[in-house]
């Protein structure tokens, strides 16, 4: 093993340099609570309101609807729970979608124990909610739609636009779950009618254990945490200083190079794509080819268990996935890859590979070679 090759950027990314840069000095020199009313706690209150301000413009919202949180499924928590229990007296109703992130499905679980009905609607095989049914679901009872902006696992972009548009018509709130999308896809709140969006920021070079959600303005949703008055009474707990400003570093870069650093990942992808169709018999394509996140590729390799997969590649310093890092201690096969239709032995055989921006095209030559090489090798000894 020559060095480690990594592909598992939807899992999580390394901290850029320049982020790390611009956060060093709030590990330790610049130490003030940003909720402290003296110089040095001011101080570190404007660094908070500066990646507030990054945020806000990379989707554009306006600073004071921003939110930071511990992470995305802290954000899901807060946008789901948050809507459904300040919003009770109007309805119980709540309608996701059965292939969205842990963190939405288990939210929406345990609301169900609370005495909140949800419905979850049905994907094709390409992992998209159909209009018709969305629209055909709402109740009068109906407080929030949940679906996310883009899957995790198989990649395929949700038509967001559509079902903001839904939503607004029927007066009901509609959050998505955009963690995989920031940095990956253009996202304009209000152009797209989204009321409550949530991110993560080591999805995109920033540091792990901070997040965001962002909350349109004059929408009814309460806190989930009780503490303190931090971000404007709505998340309690003393502000991660160091991660929020790099939050607010990362999103800046990674919008300010969107157009250089995704074509990258798009004609990685396509390669790799391309190539594993040609050089390695039964394999399927999982998720839409087209309406996908430029750096996922999910591909399932018949007659191959996922799990000895994995363990091949990392013989070979190759890091990537069967699926959500968030269900890595299940045996069972991907949810998503089930509600897609997908036969269990193509979901048990599922590789999920995803681009970021140190790969290059010789890593990728190495990725496939050595899947073409470990799969025949695994075959033969069936």
């Amino acid at each position: 093993m020559d060095k480690i090759r990594y592909f598992d950027h939807a899992a999580t990314t390394g901290v850029r340099e320049e982020v790390l840069k611009e956060m060093l000095p709030y590990f330790g020199i610049e130490y003030g609570n940003p909720s402290s009313i003296y110089s040095i706690g001011r101080k570190n209150r404007k660094k908070v309101e500066e990646a507030r301000q990054r945020v806000a413009n990379a989707i554009g919202a306006k600073p004071k609807e921003i939110y930071f949180t511990g992470c995305g499924s802290e954000s899901d928590n807060l946008a789901i729970k948050g809507v459904a229990y300040a919003n009770r007296e109007k309805g119980n109703h709540i309608i996701t979608s059965k292939i969205e992130h842990p963190a939405v499905l288990n939210t929406c679980k345990a609301l169900e124990k609370e005495g909140f009905e949800v419905t979850y609607l049905e994907v094709d095989e390409n992992g998209f909610i159909s209009l018709e049914n969305l629209e055909k679901q709402i109740k009068d009872t109906t407080i929030l739609i949940s679906i996310m902006t883009a899957n995790n696992e198989i990649g395929t972009i949700e038509p967001i636009e559509e079902i903001g548009r839904i939503a607004r018509n029927h007066n009901i709130y509609f959050h998505t779950d955009s963690v995989q999308a920031i940095g990956n896809m253009k996202i304009h709140v209000e152009e797209m009618k989204i009321d409550l969006l949530s991110m993560s920021g080591h999805k995109f070079y920033a540091p792990k254990g901070v997040g965001a959600l962002y909350v349109k303005e004059n929408v009814n949703f309460q806190k989930i945490q009780a503490g303190g008055h931090q971000e404007r009474n709505k998340r309690a707990g003393t502000e991660n200083v160091p991660g929020i400003i790099g939050l607010g570093k990362a999103i800046e870069l990674i919008y300010e190079e969107f157009d250089d650093y995704n074509h990258q990942l798009k004609e990685l992808r396509d390669y790799y794509i391309s190539e594993i169709e040609k050089r390695i018999p039964y394999v399927k394509l999982n998720g839409d080819r087209v309406k996908r996140l430029p750096g996922n590729s999910n591909i399932s390799f018949q007659f191959i268990e996922g799990e000895e997969l994995l363990m091949s590649l990392d013989r070979e310093g190759i890091c990537a996935s069967t699926g959500s890092a968030c269900t890595s201690g299940s045996l069972d096969p991907s949810h998503v890859l089930l509600a897609i239709g997908l036969p269990q032995e193509f979901a048990q055989g599922a590789l999920r590979v995803s681009f970021g921006r140190e790969n290059t095209k010789e890593d990728v030559d190495f990725l496939i070679d050595s899947l073409e090489r470990i799969i025949k090798e695994l075959r033969s000894k069936r």
